[in-house]
């Protein structure tokens, strides 16, 4: 685990590319998925985390310890999806692997695990049809488990507007789902 106390050590030394084997291993993972919640294309999304890193490695010695190395991260990752959504070039459509898993079977029958796919598959469906900023948060709340001030931080936005977001995307998504407006 890649404490503040470690990292100030690791930059003071100039051990920057043990920071980044030590970011790549802890993060990757979840940075990949939040670029999925953005980009809906799994090859984009390992694209973009890779950028990411290339980011953060030529920008460690400027990062300022004001936010946790995890928050800081969030920020360029979301910050490098919004680039590529907003680039030209960006042409792909919502993928049909879903990516979230939202609670774990008591009782595995295959009857069950059917069941619960297809309702996952519904739910991220539904999750990345939502407008990106109702995604984005809800996204960072509920699956990556950042706090509101978190997000508003890694957003730079007011926190009450990410509780509003938050509250609209989830009623937003019900309604989907009740309308039954997922393929």
């Amino acid at each position: 685990m890649l404490t503040d106390e470690k990292l100030i050590n690791l930059i003071a030394e100039e051990r920057k590319e043990e920071i980044i084997e030590i970011v790549m291993a802890e993060y990757g993972e979840k940075l990949t998925r939040l670029a999925y919640s953005y980009l809906k294309d799994w090859g984009l999304a390992e694209d973009a985390v890779q950028e990411v890193f290339v980011k953060c490695y030529h920008s460690l010695d400027r990062f300022r310890m004001e936010s946790s190395i995890q928050t800081w991260l969030y920020m360029i990752t979301s910050n490098q999806c919004k680039d590529i959504l907003r680039s030209s070039s960006f042409r792909k459509i919502l993928s049909q692997i879903p990516f979230l898993k939202l609670h774990p079977a008591t009782q595995i029958t295959p009857e069950l695990i059917i069941l619960e796919r297809e309702q996952d598959e519904r739910i991220a469906k539904a999750l990345l049809m939502l407008p990106i900023k109702y995604r984005e948060v809800m996204i960072f709340y509920y699956y990556e488990n950042v706090s509101i001030s978190g997000i508003a931080k890694i957003l730079k936005v007011n926190e009450n507007t990410i509780k509003t977001r938050l509250r609209r995307g989830k009623q937003l998504l019900k309604e989907m789902i009740r309308r039954n407006e997922i393929d």
